[in-house]
């Protein structure tokens, strides 16, 4: 049985972490795993820069309340999920991607979990697992599933490498360049029909 593994940011929705650097005036925050592969240092120095600036999770989830699926992004999900199950496997954070997912209609979410303070100071995070794209799915390969991964990050191909079929989907031309083993789309339209090649 095949199972469809996507990542979110950058694939279903846009950057929460760009689209906050922008709402905040801080532009060091649009940094991204696109740009730093190591999620761990990445998070470590946003948090940092959170704190220099007195930012908590409120003014996150402010910008995130305004913040839209990527257009053609829900009608894809609709359409996959009618052919096969599919997961997002997101380094993301419950606390950012609930309101999210309601705009998705609800599909299943493996993310993390903030650490917050009573004053609403984020003061750490915890993964769910290590590596936790690439051992959700060998997780999900160990109970029988085939699985079929795409992303666009660096964070993303550990996963989509060790899937029976993978894709990039809006990515970088640094990461295309790099593998260029892999089909990498940029419409949805393109995105649905190379999954569904795939599930026949």
């Amino acid at each position: 049985m095949d199972i469809v593994c996507l990542d979110m940011e950058g694939v279903l929705v846009p950057e929460i972490w760009i689209a906050f650097s922008e709402a905040s005036g801080i532009p060091e925050l649009k940094r991204t795993t696109r740009d730093e592969p190591d999620y761990d240092k990445l998070m470590r120095w946003r948090l940092g820069i959170l704190k220099e600036h007195g930012l908590g999770l409120k003014e996150i989830q402010d910008t995130i309340a305004k913040i839209d699926p990527l257009p053609g992004a829900k009608e894809f999900l609709d359409e996959l999920r009618k052919d096969t199950q599919v997961i997002i496997i997101s380094d993301t954070f419950t606390q950012f991607a609930m309101p999210l997912m309601k705009k998705l209609n609800y599909p299943t979410l493996f993310c993390n979990t903030l650490e917050v303070a009573d004053n609403g100071e984020i003061t750490g995070f915890k993964m769910r697992v290590e590596n936790s794209k690439l051992t959700t799915v060998k997780a999900l390969q160990s109970m029988g599933f085939d699985t079929i991964a795409a992303g666009d990050s660096y964070n993303d191909l550990a996963m989509i490498k060790a899937s029976r079929a993978g894709f990039l989907f809006r990515t970088t031309e640094q990461i295309k360049n790099d593998n260029p083993d892999l089909q990498a789309f940029e419409e949805f339209d393109d995105f649905l029909a190379a999954i569904r090649s795939v599930l026949q």
